[in-house]
């Protein structure tokens, strides 16, 4: 007898409908078709030991489990759920009707019990897309699939469960999730706070230009600064993620296999800390199975490399391109996959090895020479795409005694947000370009207009300092988040004057 199920396998970060089909004739032996990776071969061995563990048996003839489109290659355990339905039905054990209605997907342990999968958002999603009334999946991701409108979702803790509500049995209660309970609740829920801070008043206004407009930024300075301090920090000063936004985070980390299990729903902007040890794969994804890498975690939101020089260098000059894209594409013989990879970079690193280049107080023991190799180990390429770069020097102890409390992150993230709405009108046209670090090189001509004395201030800057034609369009991309953070129609001087400030480490000019 043949039946047909439906399952669901995760390629990037969206999901693609695949078709179960099992076949039960005379014969002694199982198989599965349909490009299979060994996970999907030894889902047979778990399966038949679920089912027994539910009081059925496994049919001894010949069964035969195609999955498909047959040219797509099928890796995982999600397949496990869809074809023990699907087995059952095609030996009569399961009284089916509807199966046609609905995706499975789950993974079986050998007692029956169902385990989480990854990726269960963007399955559900697809689901929906593909018109399917409803979605049966593990209880631990039902909260998540849950997000999706206009979707049954059924969450099951074992097969048991499963083939009573197939057959119209004891019902699976659908998952119902209040996504605005849960972002007016996480809204808050940041265990940092600007306040923490004492002093440090240049590099806060510096964190909030850079959250601002969407830009990278560099703090350079002697250890003890605050510089690993603050930089934690910037995420709770950001805007709220949107829905949109929210919904895309998620389905990242859900394929990734790191999101919360307590969570249905990212409401907070990610803050991924990589330590400087890590491979370029794992910063920008791939493997055989590509999955998702830092840059790609940290997705509308922010992405922290403490010590930038300790970082082996190729692994820092494989983030050039998706700095610039804001995605990151891995291609493998076969196939290629997408991952967007729109976040802000802010690194901090030691003006030499010792730590005390242009310290106020104690002695650099570096030579000039021994600065420079050290400031080398960051490339040029890389440094230009950085748009903020801010020294940071220690605070005094009369500030770090000081009784009067700082600003909170709340009141900081009103004025950013505020900054941010004025962006998003602008660029309610634009494709992909929502701040003003997306802008393009001619949205920046079109956008960035300066006066004559503007210009002029800006021409001397480039010829003083070095700087190269992309550090140009960085520096009008910075002047135009201040004239928003003032409310201002038209870039001003002093806004050019504080941007072109931000351009002060470039390293032409560091090391005298």
């Amino acid at each position: 007898m043949l039946v047909k199920t439906h399952a669901s396998s995760c390629y990037g970060i969206d999901a693609t409908s695949i078709g179960v089909e099992v076949n039960i004739t005379t014969g002694t032996k199982y198989y599965i078709v349909g490009l299979p990776d060994n996970a999907v071969k030894e889902s047979l061995q778990r399966i038949e030991s679920a089912i027994a563990a539910v009081g059925c048996r496994m049919p001894r003839q010949k069964i035969v489990v195609n999955l498909f489109p047959a040219d797509i290659r099928k890796e995982g355990s999600a397949y496990d759920l869809s074809i023990a339905v699907a087995i059952l039905a095609a030996s009569s054990q399961l009284q089916h009707t509807h199966l046609n209605q609905y995706t499975i997907v789950g993974e079986l342990s050998l007692d029956g019990s169902l385990q989480a999968i990854r990726g269960a958002l963007s399955i559900a999603l697809q689901a929906k897309k593909d018109g399917f009334n409803g979605i049966i999946l593990p209880a631990a991701n039902a909260p998540e699939a849950a997000v999706v409108d206009g979707l049954e979702v059924y969450g099951a803790t074992h097969l048991r469960q499963v083939i009573n509500h197939l057959e119209g049995g004891e019902k699976i209660l659908p998952m119902q999730v209040d996504i605005q309970a849960q972002f007016s609740q996480q809204l808050d829920a940041h265990d940092l706070d600007f306040a923490d801070v004492q002093g440090q008043e240049n590099i806060k206004r510096a964190l909030e230009i850079a959250a601002a407009g969407g830009h990278n930024l560099i703090l350079i300075g002697p250890p003890g600064a605050g510089k690993t301090m603050l930089a934690k920090r910037l995420s709770t000063i950001l805007p709220p993620l949107t829905l949109e936004e929210s919904l895309e985070t998620t389905k990242i980390h859900s394929v990734a296999g790191q999101l919360n299990a307590k969570d249905s729903i990212m409401t907070i902007r990610p803050f991924r800390a990589p330590h400087h040890t890590i491979s370029n794969i794992a910063l920008v994804g791939g493997g055989n199975n590509p999955q998702p890498g830092e840059i790609s975690l940290a997705h509308n939101g922010v992405l922290f490399l403490d010590e930038l020089p300790e970082f082996k260098r190729n692994v820092l000059e494989v983030m050039r391109q998706p700095l610039e894209a804001r995605n990151i594409t891995i291609s493998r013989a076969k196939f290629s996959v997408d991952y967007p990879a729109s976040f802000m970079l802010i690194a901090s690193m030691n003006p030499c090895p010792c730590g005390y280049y242009n310290h106020p107080e104690k002695n650099c023991t570096c030579s000039a020479q021994v600065v420079q190799r050290y400031l080398s180990k960051v490339s040029g390429p890389l440094m230009d795409r950085i748009d903020l770069h801010v020294e940071v020097t220690p605070v005094a102890f009369k500030e770090l005694s000081a009784q009067k409390g700082s600003e909170k992150s709340i009141d900081v993230r009103e004025r950013v947000t505020l900054a941010r709405e004025r962006q998003a009108r602008r660029f309610s046209g634009q494709v992909n370009t929502y701040s003003n670090a997306q802008m393009s090189p001619a949205l920046v001509r079109k956008i960035c207009r300066l006066d004559e004395h503007s210009q002029q201030l800006l021409k001397s800057a480039m010829e003083r300092l070095g700087l190269s034609a992309r550090a140009y369009d960085r520096i009008l991309k910075v002047a135009r988040t201040l004239a928003d953070m003032e409310s201002a129609e038209d870039i001003q001087v002093h806004h050019v004057a504080e941007a072109i400030q931000y351009r002060s480490l470039d390293k032409a000019s560091w090391v005298n």
